[in-house]
């Protein structure tokens, strides 16, 4: 375990080069053109959004300017802006535009509210799987780069880190429902880019995508594109030979036997955390992890004196090789926050490194760090800031989820 220098706001490529490179996808740092990832930055997207015409305009593709979708989401998967926050804040554009824009964040809570519950079983298909290596399918990439839309999409991908959720349902059921490969494989390619990549978010959306968890895959064919994006169809030197220009054959979805914790939930407490600050002593040092970095951070907030501890976690990043883009977004904010507060950051294990501290952490909806907590001594554990609270009710559907909170109310 490696205790590291603290980045400049104006040398984080260069840090990021020296000290996390090699433990990435690149050869080369590369940093997202569209996305810094500081708390000045996510502020400023904040109080710039505007949510006229988002109910109409969130899947549009292009022109650029055509687009509703706000950009928050890189932000708000990393905690430098909270759910309850966002919702708060929206309160721009008619009617239908706010509750279509706070429809969309109960969908990123029910995302997290599943991942908190089952785990790495979202790793597996939830309720259907698809067939996989079928002897019908195409030949050849299932991401073909002769294609105008889908070289767009993962020019974005591979540029900003960052897709419409449009484009990102294009390049999933290309990936699974026209040419049948693991929807894993691609799942781990869009984790591996994306800025907003979470194993909540990301997986829901491609088990939603190509039917694994529904039973009804989103067919991508020419038509969406040009609806969405008609000058890609213009451009496309396979315009005239469009390989999805039929909507594509059906596909066997096996009915899988789902896990029991889909409806009911044995112990919402483990899910959701505590409703309270769970103090035991006095911390000497605050923890912050990948999915809570913001000035807003509960644990953060409530030791404005103490020492902050920032582990890249050396052999988890071996495994996934994120892209660069990543590691300089997370380290973007880490430089900012160096320049206020006392601020290590380590590269190792994370059980290692924080063994012996009496840590102060706000309590995240990911199975590591539960793991990590109970090997720790975390004398101090604060409420995440959910959305809506996890119940025992179904999340079999994010329909069911739904009818399942009944009237509940959206936390403050």
């Amino acid at each position: 375990m490696t205790l590291l220098p603290n980045p400049l706001p104006d040398d984080v490529d260069g840090w990021v080069g020296e000290h996390l490179l090699h433990l990435s996808c690149d050869a080369e740092v590369r940093r997202s053109p569209r996305f810094i990832g500081t708390q000045v930055a996510a502020d400023a997207a904040l109080a710039g959004l505007d949510l006229a015409g988002y109910a109409r305009r969130r899947n549009e593709v292009l022109p650029i300017v055509a687009r509703g979708a706000t950009g928050l989401s890189p932000y708000i998967r990393h905690g430098l802006l909270a759910l309850p926050q966002v919702s708060r804040a929206a309160t721009s554009g008619p009617s239908k535009d706010r509750q279509k824009f706070r429809d969309e964040l109960m969908w990123q809570e029910y995302a997290r509210h599943l991942y908190a519950r089952l785990g790495e079983h979202t790793q597996h298909s939830l309720r259907f799987e698809p067939a996989v290596d079928d002897p019908g399918r195409p030949s050849g990439d299932a991401w073909d780069r002769s294609m105008a839309c889908l070289d767009a999409a993962l020019g974005e991908l591979e540029r900003d880190g960052w897709l419409v959720n449009q484009t990102r349902m294009w390049l999933a059921s290309q990936w699974t429902v026209r040419h049948g490969r693991a929807w894993r494989d691609g799942e781990d390619r869009f984790f591996a880019q994306l800025l907003d990549g979470s194993r909540a978010a990301n997986r829901l959306g491609w088990q939603w995508t190509i039917g694994a968890g529904t039973g009804k895959p989103y067919g991508f064919s020419q038509w969406q594109v040009a609806k969405r994006a008609p000058e890609l169809c213009e451009e496309c030197a396979r315009r005239d030979a469009c390989p999805i220009e039929e909507w594509p054959p059906e596909r066997q979805l096996t009915a899988v036997d789902e896990d029991r914790r889909l409806r009911i939930d044995p112990d919402v407490e483990a899910t959701a955390g505590p409703l309270d600050v769970r103090t035991t002593a006095a911390p000497d040092t605050v923890w912050l992890t990948a999915e809570s970095l913001g000035d807003a951070d509960p644990a953060l907030a409530a030791h404005s004196d103490a020492p902050v501890v920032f582990v890249f976690d050396e052999p988890l990043l071996r495994h996934l090789r994120l892209a660069s883009k990543r590691l300089v977004f997370l380290t973007e904010r880490l430089a900012e926050l160096a320049t206020a507060r006392d601020v290590e950051i380590h590269l190792g294990d994370p059980a290692r490194v924080l063994a012996g501290r009496k840590l102060a952490t706000t309590f995240t909806p990911v199975p590591k760090a539960r793991r990590l907590r109970a090997a720790l001594d975390v004398v101090e554990l604060h409420p995440w800031p959910w959305l809506v609270r996890p119940t025992s009710g179904s999340v079999e559907s994010f329909s069911a989820w739904r009818r399942g909170r009944g009237s509940a109310t959206l936390t403050r």
